[in-house]
């Protein structure tokens, strides 16, 4: 699954049809599902009216023609239960709920705000953890209660490194609970213990490579996965050494497919870091070598 990013013009108004555009290149090029307004998407950065229409515009130019799972969370929980509403409204297939940020509630705080979403919706939640940027972590107990107390929590986004915890997720929450990866040299290992997928940024610039990844895993071709899993690592590793997704929109930018604009507080990545995305993305043939 892309975490879309969201394209804004030279204005800083979002760019409904770049939006668009974004996606078809995804569709062309076998990404099997699409996200937006998760983190590569700048949900802070970006008000409810917009992520409403973002979500909508989404799910109009996607048309059914791949799974559509918007995220939904927001540090606000009144926001998040209004957003996750709207998300079932327009008949997405799953909405994504990021882990309050900035708040840092405690365990029983984060299985109430979660269950109570839930419990507003039929749709199926897919819980997002990522303690790197939201300060707190979704301990495994507590996504192991919410798992067995809300049928339509259905699985979770790990974007925590620690390999343990993921692994006691599928041990506590069922081996039949959805784990995506998060986190970009995961997505393979994560497979290996049974996890459903990745919803990685990096499939924004190289959506081919990683749909190519997930199929060769599907069809028992453990030895191209693991190949391509390696191929990725160098251009995984670019595109995180400045937070997402400002290296993703330099990237998208180089390659002339967005305005590379990122509304403030975010701000594109230094001048040496663009350098080196823009050498490994001739690496990778996304750009031509320049004379």
């Amino acid at each position: 699954m892309t975490p879309l990013i969201t394209p804004f013009k030279a204005n800083y108004e979002v760019d409904y049809e770049k939006q668009a555009e974004l996606i078809e290149y995804q569709l062309e090029n076998g990404t099997h599902a699409i996200s937006v307004t998760g983190t590569s998407g700048e949900p802070s950065s970006l008000s409810i009216e917009e992520r409403v229409n973002v979500m909508e515009n989404a799910k109009k130019v996607i048309n059914g023609r791949v799974p559509f799972v918007p995220g939904t969370g927001s540090t606000n929980h009144e926001e998040t239960m209004y957003l996750t509403k709207k998300a079932q409204e327009m008949d997405a297939d799953a909405a994504m709920v990021i882990v309050p940020y900035y708040n840092k509630p405690n365990q029983q705080a984060l299985y109430k705000h979660f269950k109570t979403v839930a419990d507003s919706v039929d749709i199926p939640i897919i819980v997002y953890n990522i303690p790197g940027r939201t300060a707190v972590n979704m301990e495994v107990e507590t996504l192991a209660r919410l798992n067995e107390d809300c049928p339509n929590i259905v699985g979770v986004k790990e974007s925590n490194k620690d390999f343990e915890h993921v692994n006691r997720v599928l041990l506590n929450c069922g081996r039949d609970f959805l784990l995506f990866s998060g986190i970009e040299l995961l997505c393979y290992p994560m497979l290996a213990i049974g996890g459903a997928g990745s919803i990685s940024a990096t499939s924004n610039v190289e959506p081919k490579k990683v749909a190519e990844l997930h199929n060769a895993w599907e069809e028992g071709n453990v030895k191209l996965a693991q190949d391509l899993h390696f191929e990725l690592m160098k251009l995984n590793d670019v595109l995180f050494k400045d937070t997402n997704p400002a290296p993703v929109k330099a990237a998208l930018g180089m390659m002339g497919k967005i305005e590379p604009v990122l509304r403030l507080p975010m701000d594109l990545p230094s001048e040496k870091l663009q350098q080196e995305i823009r050498e490994t993305l001739v690496e990778y043939e996304k750009l031509l070598q320049r004379a």
